[in-house]
């Protein structure tokens, strides 16, 4: 199966989404996040660096878990209007 490739914006919001983790992870590291998270450390650097723009939901929903954030927060803080349309996009 071949992969659409990313729209600049779709990347842009990836590395937003990566700066929000690496902010609420703090000084804790990500060895210990990841663990929480039922993640390898490897999969949360690839999403911090928005080398992985485009996690999975239950991903998402296990970092935001163990760092203590809402869904809520995650998808405000990463929701902006696509210039290509109208209406925000809250996909993740």
């Amino acid at each position: 199966m071949v992969r659409t490739p990313l729209t600049p914006w779709e990347r842009e919001r990836g590395e937003r989404f990566g700066a929000l983790l690496r902010e609420a992870r703090g000084e804790r590291s990500m060895v210990e996040v990841a663990a929480v998270a039922g993640i390898s450390a490897e999969t949360l650097r690839k999403i911090e660096t928005g080398r992985a723009p485009t996690p999975a939901f239950f991903t998402i929903a296990a970092l935001a878990f163990a760092l203590g954030l809402s869904l809520d927060r995650l998808a405000t803080a990463v929701a902006a209007t696509d210039p290509a349309e109208d209406e925000p996009a809250l996909s993740a």
